[in-house]
């Protein structure tokens, strides 16, 4: 043993020490933004085309655009963002993936509903319009889904090699 590292020295300054240390994790929220920017256009357009053309009930459609999204935006944060980690069983990152979605549209969904149906009912010519309903689901709701969205991926879909399973955690040391 020479005592040395088997970590790469850091680069000297401010700047490089942050991407040295971070570098990781600004590369996978590029690519996790890059992703929800299209999963985002997506689910933008089909809303709008379904509340406008075909006259379906915003939250239907909220959902609807949702579901599409979301799968579009499995497959690229899949094979894409975290294409590095580990493979887990699909079946398990899929069912995660669309669990932890379905928590990002309930926020997202309740952001819409209190906009519309609550402060709607007190303020409906500010509230009940097409520009409240994009506001509320796509600014506030997706801006708030999106961070839940990125920490429960990265914690628990897309684990990185040796992150111990939830079975692993808690393994009774008695058994």
């Amino acid at each position: 043993m020479t005592g040395e590292s088997d970590s790469p020295p850091t680069r000297p300054g401010l700047v490089h020490s942050l991407l040295d240390r971070f570098g990781h994790l600004v590369r996978e929220l590029s690519k996790f933004a890059t992703v929800g920017g299209v999963a985002f256009l997506l689910d933008f357009v089909l809303f709008n085309y379904l509340i406008g053309p075909q006259g379906v009930e915003q939250l239907t459609a909220k959902t609807i655009s949702t579901v599409v999204a979301a799968t579009f935006a499995f497959l690229g944060n899949r094979f894409w963002t975290w294409r590095h980690r580990k493979r887990s069983n699909p079946a398990r990152e899929y069912a995660l993936f669309f669990v932890f979605n379905a928590v990002g549209l309930g926020i997202a969904v309740a952001c819409l509903a209190i906009s519309r149906y609550g402060l709607g009912s007190i303020w409906p010519e500010i509230f009940q319009n097409r520009l409240a309903d994009n506001i509320a689901s796509y600014v506030v709701g997706t801006g708030l889904g999106t961070m839940f969205r990125f920490w429960s991926y990265r914690r628990f879909v897309f684990v990185e090699p040796g992150t111990p399973t939830v079975a692993e955690v808690n393994r009774d040391p008695r058994a």
